[in-house]
């Protein structure tokens, strides 16, 4: 997700630290035993302390990422603590979580980094000999993680670019852009955004920047053809943020014929807009998640196409990590080429395109999320 999906307002903060505990236990009650829910001080148990803070519960992708995690807590035999942002940006919640596992002596926390706030923190965590894992989003800077583990954003956008410019065929490409913050710069948001635009063929100024490329010109992929960037909106990564950029968008140029959207819940909300306004057959929709709602909406021709990542996976690679580092000693490592370890993304689409790899809805069900 994205995101996910990442690249904005400021989530509602959380002031008091009795919430973040409350979160945890929750998180922690819906395990089913299979962590030490009943452990205050992860360093007097035999169990390898373990915290996973997410970015928000309300995201369905960081709910599987929980789910992955409980797995792996399970068969590990590790002490997993929960946590998670009251919602996307909410840094304040993962700053007090990430104490809290400091202070219960863990082995070493994974996390979904809510902003750059956090960062002290991680660093704190690090100092006090905790190995912080980041998933799915690289803080910044990315050595305040030991290490990350995560879909190639930059390469997912690229995907779903590359689709979009062979659907066009030639025809100009009205484009709206539905990021995930206007308040704040994070790698997923922009690494996906950008990777759009590169992968439809249209030059980005600052790769790490998003909405400071040229608003018209031509796009060089698929057939090629003239292009305009109506406008970037940001969502929150949520379904009603995605419905409301897509309205204000649409009252800017009634034209769009192609959304990008930083997730499926964004993307969920913007075709509801186009929907409203009679437009929904005359646009493609692309997106970055796959988890098996999105997949279904490729399906039933909500989204055109997604690129699927495997949150499941980030967290069972991440829980291992921390466990062989406390057994053995040995780290993880990146992939080769990579300073981040590569979790894999494939293009989901029944519409394939010659030239771009993809996999189809029936495929994709069956491994969306990494289940």
């Amino acid at each position: 997700m994205l995101s996910s999906k990442t690249p904005r307002t400021t989530a509602a903060r959380l002031l008091a630290a009795g919430a973040v505990l409350t979160l945890s236990t929750l998180s922690l009650s819906a395990c089913g035993g299979t962590s030490s829910a009943g452990s205050t001080d992860g360093a007097s148990s035999d169990k390898v302390g373990v915290s996973l803070i997410v970015k928000t519960t309300s995201n369905p992708f960081f709910v599987s990422m929980q789910d992955g995690a409980k797995k792996a807590a399970e068969a590990d035999g590790v002490d997993l603590k929960l946590a998670a942002g009251k919602a996307d940006g909410d840094e304040d919640t993962q700053i007090q979580a990430i104490e809290n596992a400091i202070s219960k002596g863990d082995k070493g926390i994974l996390i979904t980094p809510n902003g750059p706030s956090v960062v002290d923190a991680l660093k704190k965590a690090k100092d006090a000999g905790l190995f912080v894992i980041a998933l799915d989003t690289p803080p910044d800077p990315a050595d305040a993680a030991d290490i990350t583990f995560a879909t190639d954003n930059f390469a997912a956008g690229e995907l779903i670019g590359k689709w979009t410019a062979a659907q066009l065929a030639g025809k100009k490409a009205t484009i709206a852009l539905i990021d995930l913050f206007d308040d704040k710069v994070v790698s997923v948001d922009y690494n996906r955004d950008q990777g759009f635009l590169t992968g439809l063929g249209i030059d980005t100024a600052d790769k790490k920047k998003n909405g400071d490329e040229a608003k018209a010109g031509k796009y060089t992929g698929g057939k090629g053809g003239d292009y305009e960037i109506v406008g970037n909106q940001a969502s929150q990564g949520a379904e009603d943020g995605g419905r409301t950029a897509m309205e204000t968008l649409l009252s800017k140029n009634p034209n769009i014929n192609v959304v990008y959207t930083i997730n499926e819940p964004a993307a969920a909300g913007a075709f509801e807009a186009l929907k409203s306004a009679g437009k929904e057959k005359d646009v493609l929709v692309v997106s970055v998640d796959g988890g098996c709602a999105g997949v279904n909406n490729v399906k039933s021709g909500v989204i055109g196409a997604t690129a699927q990542q495997y949150p499941v996976k980030m967290a069972e690679l991440g829980v291992k990590a921390i466990v062989d580092l406390a057994k053995t000693g040995n780290k993880p490592e990146n992939s080769p080429g990579l300073d981040f370890y590569n979790t894999g993304v494939e293009l989901v689409t029944d519409q394939a395109a010659d030239g771009v790899k993809s996999i189809t809805t029936t495929d994709a069900t069956q491994i969306c999320w990494g289940k």
